[in-house]
């Protein structure tokens, strides 16, 4: 009996001398208020700005974020299901700011704004955690934006580039056509060494399962990530939802890659950020929505840059979607976003009911960018038809009430027609630059003057074909030289008239 009493003694002082008293210090509060996904704290004075909070709520761990820093009580947001919290309850602090996953882990996942999985395919090991909000580059670290993001759409490639760095509007009403634009941008990014983003706030499921179908039927998904606040998910994650996107972004961006971000749409992280104000009780002003709303979407786009050498040379090129009602580029939410961003895709839904897809209109879109953002045989062709296409529709309007036009002025008028027919393109049919600036070429030298107005499409799909059989050296000169010297130029019209000679639709 002594002998066990001994063994107890000695195994207690052993533990006694390996005691390691630690002090773990927490900062905790108390839910003195809860509803609608907005929780009132008190107790919690030092907690700081967008920091993250820990409820407990039963046995599952709910987050939140501080963003009301009041007198006697702070007020936060809560991330996911808020119904199991109560008033009592007990809150942490954790003393990290906000911060969600980011790496290789995430790219070709579909992910809720915390980064958390929602594609069935398993969790996600991430080594490394980035902040959802940071301070942009300063201007020191920047560099003109130069090289281009080729979105494989012809409408944009040739009359709005898009460069990388750059932050392009895709703006109109709802159902013509925005999402499509951007989708095609990331499918054209193959092979291009771009990482893609795409964050949906507040649309549909399906719509977003959709995409992902989509993006992996065309193999885009191997180097895109998902971003998604649901329709039905809370405001306060469609809030988070786009910065989120853009810390897995930097990521790559400190590594030296490029990055290609769409923000589908910010009209709904407007709403939802003006839902959290209202709720958070602060002062409406315009239209509800709240004093800081315009500086909501600045720091957010100011994020997408173009580095110089020195700071690692990344860029991040955004395109956020703005969604107008009946076509009012003047309201508030839009003319914030159109300050913000370097130029705009304005969508026309009289083009889109009309057949011209995308409805790209041409004299309301602009790159402010420009043809620094072109190859220089892009540049070559493109000036021309950028202002053709827009005097197009004036020309169209008043040639109906014109009966004796001069020569002049018919050709133009037979040229935009056929040019209105090269712009439009069916979705998730993109083309590659050096057969853009193919058929655009021929377009110029007039070459196709005598090809019927309705069988364009089909002789440019016709064209695409033959070079790929006989002019797969001229494609490849186009794209790796990326200038029309006199020599090309005379080896595209041989390759034109050579392929017109093998059809027999052609006019007298």
């Amino acid at each position: 009996m002594s002998n066990t009493k001994d063994f107890i003694v000695e195994q207690l002082k052993q533990q006694i001398a390996g005691f390691k008293h630690e002090i773990k210090e927490q900062t905790v509060g108390k839910v003195i208020k809860i509803g609608d996904g907005i929780a009132q704290i008190s107790g919690l004075s030092d907690v700081m700005m967008s920091e993250m909070l820990e409820f407990s709520s039963g046995k599952k761990k709910v987050y939140g974020v501080a963003l009301n820093l009041e007198e006697n009580s702070v007020g936060a947001i809560i991330l996911g299901d808020f119904f199991g919290i109560k008033e009592g309850d007990e809150v942490r602090s954790l003393k990290r700011i906000l911060e969600v996953p980011v790496g290789n882990s995430v790219v070709g996942r579909v992910v809720n704004p915390m980064g958390a999985p929602l594609d069935g395919k398993g969790e996600i090991l991430a080594d490394k955690f980035y902040p959802i909000e940071k301070i942009a580059p300063g201007v020191i670290a920047r560099e003109s934006v130069s090289k281009p993001v080729q979105t494989g759409i012809k409408a944009v490639d040739a009359m709005i580039p898009i460069g990388r760095g750059q932050r392009e509007l895709i703006i109109g009403d709802r159902q013509i056509g925005k999402t499509a634009i951007a989708i095609d941008a990331i499918i054209n990014q193959k092979g291009q060494n771009m990482k893609c983003i795409y964050v949906a706030i507040g649309q549909k499921e399906s719509k977003v399962a959709n995409i992902a179908a989509k993006l992996e039927k065309y193999g885009a998904m191997e180097y895109t990530t998902i971003v998604l606040a649901g329709a039905s998910d809370p405001a306060s994650l469609a809030y988070i939802a786009p910065y989120a996107g853009c810390a897995m972004a930097e990521y790559f961006l400190d590594k030296g890659e490029d990055v290609l971000i769409v923000y589908d749409d910010l009209s709904k992280h407007a709403v939802a950020y003006r839902e959290i104000s209202l709720l958070l009780k602060r002062p409406p002003g315009r239209e509800a929505y709240p004093g800081d709303v315009f500086y909501l979407h600045s720091r957010l786009l100011e994020r997408s840059c173009n580095l110089n050498k020195e700071h690692g040379g990344g860029s991040i090129t955004a395109l956020p979607i703005i969604e107008t009602q009946a076509g009012d580029v003047s309201a508030y939410i839009p003319t914030n976003v159109i300050s913000i961003t370097d130029g705009q895709i304005y969508l026309e839904p009289d083009l889109f009911y009309q057949g011209n897809r995308p409805a790209v209109n041409a004299g309301l879109s602009v790159s402010r960018v420009g043809s620094a953002a072109q190859i220089k045989a892009m540049k070559n062709v493109a000036g021309k038809m950028r202002l053709e296409a827009a005097q197009y529709r004036e020309l169209a309007a008043f040639a109906q009430f014109g009966s004796d036009l001069d020569e002049e002025t018919k050709a133009k008028l037979e040229r935009g027609k056929r040019l209105v027919e090269i712009f439009k393109q069916d979705q998730y049919k993109t083309v590659p630059v050096a057969n853009q600036v193919l058929i655009f070429y021929a377009i110029i030298s007039d070459l196709l003057n005598n090809v019927p107005v309705d069988k364009i499409n089909e002789f440019e799909e016709g064209l695409n074909k033959y070079a790929e059989n006989s002019g797969q050296d001229i494609l490849q000169e186009i794209s790796e030289k990326g200038e029309l010297n006199e020599k090309l130029e005379e080896n595209i019209k041989k390759l034109v008239e050579d392929y017109k000679s093998t059809l027999d639709y052609l006019e007298k």
